[in-house]
């Protein structure tokens, strides 16, 4: 129980690691923008096909595990259709916007992408607590590490929107570091649905799987090839999944 609730915790708190750079940074470049993505998506990769589904199979069968990975993968596109699509590419465009000084409220529009990433963050932390759940002493640390990476460039995104928008810095990072509050709620419920419900944990690793290879191949992997930097982001990737391979080893 405290393994899983520090584990949430950081991985959740990420998310407003992430975004205390927009404290002090007025611009980041597309390149560097789209290698940290590249390297988020080769972590959860990595995370993805040799923990998260490795483990789900020694539980039970391929056709368990296709069926949780099959039902993740519906579950986010499920959820893209009933909360607006958080487009990182039209948020990106805004660095060069002036972040001015005002303290204006959150509007409706801003209120939409906090909400719409929050729900994103729902499956994430199920993801961890199912980890935490599995018996595997190793497992939920890596996987709270990658989702930890994952929401790291997406809390200073949000922030760097907000901060666009006109809200106050702070408060942009505060709403920010909130976003990811959610997934500390959702792993303790993947916990203990995993622990108390017999064989829920192969169905759960394979979800959460399948939703983290959505996330990356309908999100972080495009959005990383936008803007003409294929070849650093690619090798990026690459080091992002031997990285998680290298840690797989070691914990």
């Amino acid at each position: 129980m405290q393994d899983v609730l520090i584990g949430s915790a950081v991985s959740a708190m990420s998310t407003g690691l992430g975004a205390i750079p927009i404290l002090f940074m007025k611009n980041v470049t597309h390149r560097w923008r789209d290698i940290l993505l590249a390297y988020t998506a080769g972590i959860m990769t990595s995370a993805s096909m040799f923990s998260l589904i490795p483990e789900a199979l020694s539980l039970s069968n391929t056709w368990i595990v296709a069926f949780g990975l099959m039902l993740g993968c519906l579950t986010l596109l499920w959820l893209e259709g009933i909360v607006p699509h958080v487009d990182l590419e039209k948020m990106e465009h805004a660095l060069g916007s002036s972040s001015g000084h005002a303290h204006a409220p959150i509007d409706h529009k801003s209120m939409l992408i906090i909400a719409a990433i929050t729900l994103h963050n729902l499956p994430e932390g199920l993801s961890v607590g199912v980890s935490y759940a599995s018996g595997s002493e190793a497992l939920g640390p890596l996987i709270a590490f990658s989702i930890g990476l994952q929401n790291a460039p997406e809390g200073f995104l949000v922030a760097l929107f907000l901060v666009t928008q006109n809200v106050n810095r702070w408060k942009a990072l505060g709403v920010a570091a909130l976003t990811g509050g959610v997934e500390i709620i959702t792993a303790l419920l993947g916990f203990f649905l995993s622990s108390f419900v017999s064989n829920l944990v192969p169905y759960g690793l394979s979800f959460a799987a399948g939703a983290m290879l959505f996330i990356i191949y309908k999100e972080l992997i495009p959005e990383s090839h936008g803007d003409g930097h294929q070849r650093a982001a690619t090798i990026s990737f690459v080091a992002g999944i031997i990285t998680m391979l290298a840690l797989t080893q070691w914990v």
